[in-house]
């Protein structure tokens, strides 16, 4: 009962956080939800694993991240109140480039593809939910995207600079 209470609640905080939920979609979505708790280091999802769930951080965080040359580069946060997947593999079936790992003892909520496509099928609410929590992941991963991009400029332009002064240096 007391699982039943937190996944409640834990909807309920969704809804008053993201986009509201009728009383109808929120006992369906009780229905179909996992209220889970994992410790640090837990691996959600793995780089090739065909990714089917969505995970909304109640207590914790988590790291969604990728193996380049061997070096884990991090793409977001997740922290409490946010939402987390392997998009890509979410949404296209794919394998996915990611890992997902919880960075401390994680209470989560956790709901699979097919379950959010049938409640986002029955409920518009549900729907514009969906819409509202993909666009908050999006803007996550594409402000991580500038973030980066921005400070390889910056080192780019340092190199140019400081390259340039040299050979004016040699020219004077």
């Amino acid at each position: 009962m007391e699982d039943l209470l937190n996944i409640e609640h834990t909807i309920q905080n969704i809804s008053l956080s993201y986009s509201k939920l009728s009383d109808n979609c929120v006992a369906d979505f009780m229905k179909v939800s996992k209220l889970l708790t994992a410790d640090k280091f837990t691996l959600l999802v793995t780089e090739g694993q065909y990714a089917d769930k969505s995970y909304f951080i109640v207590k914790g965080c988590a790291r969604a991240y990728y193996l380049k040359y061997g070096k884990n580069i991090i793409d977001w946060f997740a922290f409490e109140n946010d939402f987390i997947n392997s998009i890509n593999s979410f949404f296209e079936n794919i394998r996915s480039p990611h890992f997902i790992e919880l960075l401390e003892p994680t209470t989560y909520l956790e709901i699979s593809r097919q379950d959010i496509f049938k409640l986002s099928d029955k409920y518009h609410d549900f729907d514009r939910l969906g819409r509202v929590i993909v666009t908050k992941i999006l803007f996550a991963y594409v402000t991580v995207f500038l973030q980066s991009n921005l400070r390889r400029h910056i080192r780019s332009m340092k190199t140019y600079l400081t390259f340039d002064l040299i050979s004016r240096k040699e020219y004077l």
